[in-house]
């Protein structure tokens, strides 16, 4: 009774304290498989790739080496599972997200887990956001259909799953809200916000236990510079937004060229140039920001950093646009960094430039994030949240503004997100109607206030009807292998001859279902009803009608 409770409750739009709990428990979760595969990461890396080592007098063999490893064990794992549960990383899981509550397939979350782990410990440049976003939605939701809850409270875990993931990975709890809200969910409600708010703060909290309390990106920290210098924050956002773009067109343009290819051949195509490139340029391989940050207290020169940031935006595009599996905005915001090291370079006449670099790192990650993915708002706390500076804002929207701008109306660019969907042929958008049912399930608004009769005659049905002319009166048909319903109403049509009842067949709901399923079934005929039913799908437990519908889709909250 008390999970009956839960369900019901759920089943509204509105928040909740259950709704709250639900959050934070789906977040626990989501965290902890994302820490686990963090650890299995660093043990690959130490324990695995990290003997490989001791087996040679040079480290160019093991730069070599490590990518085609791991494509050999991805390979095996995607032959084990099935390859066409392959499909997996943030675009797969917002279309999961919006077509089916977050729904994620078993199968291709082992081959997210593995396959990630592998990619990221075989020095490929890709991020592990991917399998964080993945891994996240889909622990959470699995908790959601384990418990039978209503889908629309289904796809508000995932969105808890995604936040605690990405909080989890990165330790930035209030980027990670607001990516679920501007990248995945694509909505600003209330009753989302908070379970999601408090999902992500689970996830920073067992992270920070696990790893500590120092972010990854603690390294770079905002200097605050001369007003002048704010002139140039503007062609610094142009530039940027100018390298998303072309970063984006060459990874649409590898997935399209590979694409009559082999899931086999790409892999190992990926792997032969990340090994090639790790040989001559170590620096290369992987988008660790701790490389990152040894890279800037070496204090490279203008050549070398030049020379990583092309190699990296390379391996990048090959990695992701090869099917590596792996995320994008680890490697975008590795990009951004060294890019924005590498604009500072014209100010070198006017400034010291070991002084800055940490800030247009910043400013960099900025940039690019903002024109790559179209998600302003992500960027700006991001960068906000990782420089622990407020003063970083007005900075970062000085570069955040033009980019944007330069990338989608001077380029015709758009989010990555939705042109890999729209490569794989993955709907995302939805109906503005199908949305607004979506957030009510079927418990919140159907009716238990009904009568029911079995093989009733007409006489009795009408007698009925008119001393309770409110009532939902359903008639039972009981045929030797099958159970109909069938909703029974005055008939107020002005034919002649037409009979006093009119009879509707109704076609079973499950408790799990939204007001969308609903809408579906009844809007050719815009009449009838629905009935609802638990376990068993003639174990009626409820009743809704065109007429409730209605009503729910002119309440104001819609």
């Amino acid at each position: 009774m008390r999970l009956q409770a839960l369900r019901q409750e759920v089943a509204h739009p509105r928040t909740s304290i259950q709704l709250c709990l639900l959050g934070i428990i789906g977040g626990g979760c989501a965290a902890m498989l994302i820490i686990l595969f963090r650890l299995c990461v660093e043990w690959i890396q130490t324990s695995g790739f990290g003997s490989l080592k001791s087996w040679f007098n040079h480290e160019w063999p093991v730069f070599l080496l490590m990518p085609l490893i791991s494509v050999g064990l991805i390979l095996l794992i995607a032959y084990i599972t099935g390859f066409k549960h392959y499909r997996m990383g943030i675009p797969f899981v917002i279309h999961r997200v919006k077509y089916y509550y977050g729904h994620i397939p078993f199968r291709t979350t082992i081959n997210q887990f593995f396959g990630g782990m592998l990619a990221l410990a075989g020095g490929f440049v890709v991020g592990r956001e991917g399998p964080s976003v993945h891994l996240g939605a889909s622990s959470s939701t699995f908790l959601g259909r384990w418990l039978r809850l209503p889908d629309n409270s289904v796809r508000i875990m995932a969105g808890c799953g995604i936040a605690a993931g990405i909080s989890a990975s990165f330790n930035t709890p209030f980027a990670a809200v607001i990516f679920v809200m501007e990248v995945v969910l694509r909505e600003y409600r209330i009753h989302i916000f908070v379970p999601v708010m408090l999902a992500a703060a689970c996830g920073s909290v067992l992270t920070r236990i696990v790893f500590g309390e120092i972010n990854e990106l603690s390294f770079l920290s905002f200097t605050a510079f001369s007003q002048w210098m704010y002139i140039y924050l503007i062609v610094l956002g142009v530039l940027l937004g100018m390298l998303a773009t072309f970063f984006n067109n060459q990874l649409m343009r590898v997935m399209t060229f590979f694409r009559p290819v082999s899931m086999v051949w790409r892999l190992v195509l990926a792997a032969l140039i990340t090994g090639s490139v790790g040989m001559f340029l170590p620096e290369a391989l992987g988008a660790n920001f701790i490389d990152v940050e040894q890279l800037f207290e070496r204090d490279p020169g203008t050549l070398l950093l030049c020379a990583i940031l092309i190699a990296k935006v390379i391996l990048a595009v090959c990695a992701i646009g090869l099917g590596v599996p792996g995320g994008i905005i680890g490697p975008v915001m590795v990009i951004g960094m060294l890019a924005g090291a590498v604009l500072l370079v014209p100010l070198s006449y006017f400034i010291e430039i070991p002084e800055f670099t940490s800030s247009f790192a910043l400013l960099g990650i900025a940039g690019m994030l903002t024109a790559v993915l179209h998600a302003p708002l992500a960027a700006l706390s991001a960068v906000m949240e990782l420089s622990y500076s407020p003063q970083i804002i007005l900075p970062a929207m000085l570069v955040i503004v033009p980019a944007y701008v330069t990338s989608t109306q001077f380029f015709g660019n758009r989010s990555i997100f939705i042109r890999q969907l729209e490569y794989q042929n993955l709907p995302y958008a939805i109906s503005s109607i199908r949305e607004s049912l979506e957030k009510t399930g079927v418990l919140a608004a159907m009716s238990t206030d009904y009568k029911l009769f079995v093989d009733a005659p007409d006489k009795a049905l009408l007698d009925y009807l008119s001393s309770n002319p409110t009532k939902i009166v359903i008639q039972q048909s009981k045929f030797e292998i099958d159970v109909q319903y069938r909703l029974v109403q005055y008939n107020v049509s002005l034919e002649h001859d037409a009979n006093a009842l009119s009879y509707y067949e109704m076609e079973g709901l499950s408790v799990q279902c939204t007001l969308h399923e609903v809408y579906e079934h009844l809007k050719n005929a815009r009449s009838g009803a629905v009935y609802i039913y638990d376990l068993e799908l003639n174990d009626i437990v409820g009743v809704i009608t065109w007429n409730t519908l209605q009503s729910f889709l002119q309440k104001a909250q819609y």
